[in-house]
């Protein structure tokens, strides 16, 4: 089993992992380590176990709330989902929308109708 040394807030620390995770060991470590170092910056020096229990409740506090973050938009997109299935199962209805309207072909009929009446009238004198 590998052992890693990681550095939490200033202090150094043996820890062993499974093989092939010494990366999310590193990882987890620099997010602790950022917090207790932002928790010394506030507080000062701290005794190692308020320090790792102080920096472990605010990345607790922080997942808390990725997690309801995470469960809202789950829950935003199952409805989304719901709607587009509701929508994909609706029947579709066909509508036509006629190019020209009725009353303009009407009324354009009549005007070649008057227009070749006058050409008549015009031929004939």
């Amino acid at each position: 089993m590998p052992e890693e040394t990681i550095t939490i807030g200033g202090k150094s620390f043996e820890v062993a992992c499974q093989p092939g995770e010494e990366e999310f060991l590193r990882a987890a470590a620099a997010m602790l380590d950022a917090e207790a170092t932002a928790l010394i910056g506030q507080i000062g020096r701290l005794p190692e176990s308020r320090m790792l229990l102080m920096a472990g409740l605010m990345l607790a506090d922080k997942t808390a709330g990725a997690e309801d973050r995470a469960r809202a938009a789950e829950d935003q997109l199952a409805a989304a989902q719901a709607e587009i299935a509701r929508l994909r199962a609706t029947p579709r209805e066909r509508v036509e929308v006629p190019a020209i309207p009725a009353s303009a072909v009407e009324a354009m009929s009549e005007l070649a109708a008057r227009a070749e009446a006058l050409a008549d009238q015009i031929e004939g004198r």
